[in-house]
């Protein structure tokens, strides 16, 4: 039997909800641009570097396999700044992920379904309207039920 969250805990759901639904979105829109990142990079063999000498953006060739400490080209490096935003983002979603987890009471597996939406491309987009629409349902069925007072019943 699956536990229940505590009508004490509605609140601190709604907060989590909305924290996750905007990691959700930032989360799946950086691993998109990751998947783009990599596709230039092994597909097409460049990288973007911004504020470089020869203008404010260029696509330029990776280094010969083996001379990539000879290479070093100038500018900003757009392609590592995405991929290392995306680990942080990616800790700041799991972190969202258990804040919404943990007072739903859910089931282990659900905290790691939720967590491969942060590595599978789209997922986390899916998901995210998927777990909001689920939530929402949930705290509304249970907020317009009427309350039983157990001490009123335990009295009479």
């Amino acid at each position: 039997m699956q536990l229940q969250p505590r009508p004490t805990d509605y609140p601190r759901i709604r907060k989590a909800l909305g924290f996750y639904k905007v990691t959700s979105v930032i989360t799946g829109v950086m691993l998109l641009l990751l998947c783009a990142v990599m596709v230039m990079k092994y597909a097409f063999n460049v990288q973007l570097f911004l504020f470089t000498p020869d203008g404010f953006a260029q696509f330029i060739e990776l280094a010969p396999e083996g001379l990539e400490s000879e290479f070093q080209a100038e500018g900003f490096n757009l392609f590592r700044a995405i991929l290392i935003a995306h680990g942080w983002f990616y800790v700041v979603y799991l972190i969202s992920d258990f804040l919404l987890w943990s007072p739903m009471r859910w089931h282990f597996g659900r905290f790691l379904l939720i967590a491969l939406g942060g590595v599978i491309p789209f997922m986390s987009f899916f998901l995210e309207a998927r777990i909001v629409r689920e939530v929402r349902g949930f705290l509304e069925s249970r907020e317009d039920a009427p309350v039983v007072e157990t001490s009123a019943r335990s009295a009479g």
